[in-house]
Parts: structure tokens; C-alpha cells; sequence
């Protein structure tokens, strides 16, 4: 097993060309001896080929990790194994499965020309409206996550944070059956902060209850909206006892033994009705955009419910569950157009696609990424 990384001093990926290497040692204006010894190996075809046998490599964000197994994210990467692989191939068209299965019978269950109809008729301006409000709410919530990690002291520059958050949108919606992008802030923060990983891991946690936790809110204002929900003996009394229940056992327990945790918690959960409350205007602006004129609050409350569901990770970023609920809570439980739900839930989709592609630039341009990085904390 190879020691040290070779390509990484050098600042190149393991794909370089002896052209790339070559350029990448000129620019070094003072060659260290682990460069040096770099150079030597990689310039050489022979040499070269026996390391790449034993070479670990750096992050990859295909691989996936139990949440049990943390620190193997921070670990060294070892080389995967048939049974790794398979599994890995498994639980990828296990998730290929569920979402073509769920859309399947969402699709099954819809009327095409009516869809057809509110999708070309759609009102354009508003629909930029509502890309660029789910835009707005991206950053908010990227403040949000820099809340909880100023609460263990992770300070970081918010230009560096927004493009890591970004990019985590991309690996969570178009790496189904990858670490996605949490992973991917806990290996980069421990690797270049040397915070430790379960300390990141609990920071995003918390920053998903916040969400939660904002939908809970939110949800239980919408229902002094929705008499219909009396039928199942849901009324306004019983939806903010809960509320503020589980609300009260959160705060307990965090401010009992994730102390650490909540030194911005006000400032984090206040962002977390914000972000919230933005992508609620974003349904609500779409919704616009179709023409609609009824009512909007059973739409709104299908899409929150809609949007906990997603956070399953049984289907590739969350497509066919969102869809499934929420044209089961409209059509089935509110009696109202299920068609129109079809096209909400998939126009979110769309809109969340078109923000997370921002993130695929750092995929390939990782000097861009950590451009904010301060130089001391980079490694050599």
C-alpha cells in the first residue's frame, strides 16, 4: 500500500500524462523532497505503474459509508473488493428500481393531455421566478449549515462554503448510489481543517432537524387552512400540541447532550424557517405559473410532507416518492386535481436539478473549490 500520495503533492489527478507531470514539477518554485521523490516516480513509466498497483487515492465520491462506519470516510480508500462493488451495483439499481416503479404508477394514475396542457401554457416569467427564489433559498440554507459549524468552531469562508454546497446538491441528486454530499463537507473539512468527522457529521445533522423542524412549523400553521383535515381528526389544537411537543423534546436533548452544538441554534432555526419558507414560495410561484386560481394550501402541505418523504435515500434524489406523496395527499386525501400535483412536484425536481448543475464545475475544477481555503490550512 502506497504512503504517501504522489499525485496530490504534485497537485495532479492519477490520469495525468507525463506532460502533466512534468508541468506540474516546473511550477513548483521550491521542490521539497517529497516532490522531488514524486517526480522521480511519476516521471518514470515503470516506477510509476508498480505505485499505481498500490495506490490508495483520494476521496471517492461513488463509494458509500454507513453512518456506523464514519470514520472511514476520513480513512484511507482501499482498493474495493467483487463483494464491494456488487453491493454497491445493487443498492444502485435497488434505487433505479424503486424510482421507476414509483413513477410508473404515479404516471399510470395522471392524465397526459391535461398535463401536457398546464405545462405549455405555463407562464414563463413566473417560472423564472420561482428558479431564482429556489436560488435564494439554497444560499440561505448554506448560511444555515455555517451556523452549526460556527457552533463547533469550524470557521470558513462563506464563498468556499456556498461552492461546497452546491456541489453537495450535485452528488445528492445525480450520485444515486454515491456517499453524496455530505459525505463528501466531512471528508474535505476533516482533511483540510482537521476537524474531526463525527464533530461535521453531527453539525449536518443538526442543520437536516433544523429543516425538519421548519416544516413542522410551517405544516402546523397550514393546517388552520385545511378543515378537510378534520375528516381524519387532525385539527389546528392537535397539530401544535404536537408540534410544540416534539419541539420540546428536541430542544431537551439538544441542549442536554449535544450542548456543543447550539451555541447559533436560534440564528440556524430562524434560517430554517427562511429556507422553508422559500421553497414554499417557490411551489406557491409555480403554482402561479400553471394558472392556478383555487386553493393553494393543500398543494403547499402535500409538498412539505412530500419533501420529508424525499429525504428517504430508496430512490435517486428522492424522484417517485416526492411525486407519490404528494399526488396521494392531494388526490386522495384533499380530493383535488392530482394532475396539477404530478406537475408541481416534477417542475421542484426540475428547478432543484437546474440549481444542484451549478455544482458540477467543481466536480472537475477542485483548485476553484478550495480557492477560499486559507493557505495555512491547505495540505502541502
Amino acid at each position: 500500500m502506497a504512503e504517501k500520495d504522489y499525485y496530490d503533492i504534485l497537485g495532479i489527478n492519477s490520469d495525468a500524462t507525463s506532460e502533466d507531470v512534468n508541468e506540474a514539477y516546473r511550477k513548483i518554485n521550491k521542490p521539497n523532497p517529497d516532490a522531488e521523490e514524486a517526480y522521480q516516480i511519476l516521471s518514470d513509466t515503470d516506477k510509476r505503474r508498480m505505485y499505481d498497483e498500490t495506490y490508495i487515492g483520494p476521496f471517492d465520491p461513488s463509494d458509500s459509508y454507513l453512518v456506523e462506519d464514519l470514520e472511514t470516510i476520513t480513512a484511507e480508500k482501499k482498493p474495493k473488493t467483487f463483494k464491494d462493488r456488487l453491493w454497491s451495483a445493487t443498492k444502485l439499481l435497488l434505487k433505479i428500481a424503486v424510482t421507476g416503479l414509483l413513477l410508473y404508477y404515479v404516471f399510470s394514475k395522471i392524465h397526459f393531455d391535461q398535463v401536457k396542457s398546464l405545462v405549455s401554457e405555463a407562464n414563463p416569467l413566473w417560472a423564472l421566478a420561482a428558479i431564482l427564489t429556489f436560488f435564494v433559498s439554497t444560499m440561505v440554507s448554506a448560511s444555515r449549515l455555517m451556523s452549526f459549524f460556527k457552533s463547533i468552531d469550524l470557521h470558513i469562508r462563506w464563498q468556499f462554503n456556498l461552492r461546497l454546497y452546491m456541489l453537495g446538491m450535485f452528488y445528492n441528486l445525480f450520485l444515486p448510489g454515491g456517499i453524496g454530499g455530505d459525505g463528501y463537507k466531512i471528508y474535505l473539512l476533516n482533511k483540510n481543517y482537521k476537524m474531526p468527522a463525527k464533530k461535521v457529521f453531527w453539525a449536518i445533522l443538526f442543520d437536516r432537524l433544523s429543516g425538519f423542524w421548519a416544516i413542522g412549523l410551517i405544516t402546523a400553521v397550514l393546517v388552520i387552512f385545511l378543515p378537510q383535515l378534520k375528516v381524519l381528526h387532525i385539527t389546528p389544537l392537535l397539530a401544535w400540541t404536537v408540534f410544540l411537543g416534539a419541539t420540546a423534546v428536541y430542544l431537551f436533548v439538544a441542549y442536554k447532550f449535544f450542548k456543543d452544538y447550539t451555541k447559533h441554534f436560534v440564528e440556524a432555526h430562524i434560517k430554517a424557517v427562511g429556507v422553508q419558507s422559500l421553497q414554499v414560495l417557490t411551489i406557491l410561484l409555480v403554482m402561479i405559473a400553471l394558472h392556478h386560481t383555487e386553493k393553494y394550501a393543500p398543494y403547499l402541505s402535500a409538498f412539505l410532507m412530500s419533501s420529508m418523504a424525499a429525504v428517504i435515500p430508496f430512490s435517486v434524489g428522492g424522484l417517485g416518492f416526492r411525486e407519490f406523496i404528494f399526488k396521494y395527499v392531494v388526490a386522495e386525501m384533499f380530493h383535488m386535481n392530482g394532475d396539477l400535483a404530478v406537475v408541481l412536484s416534477l417542475s421542484f425536481y426540475v428547478i432543484s436539478g437546474i440549481i444542484s448543475l451549478l455544482g458540477v464545475y467543481y466536480v472537475f475544477r477542485t483548485d476553484r473549490l478550495e480557492k477560499d481555503l486559507p493557505v495555512a490550512e491547505k495540505k502541502k
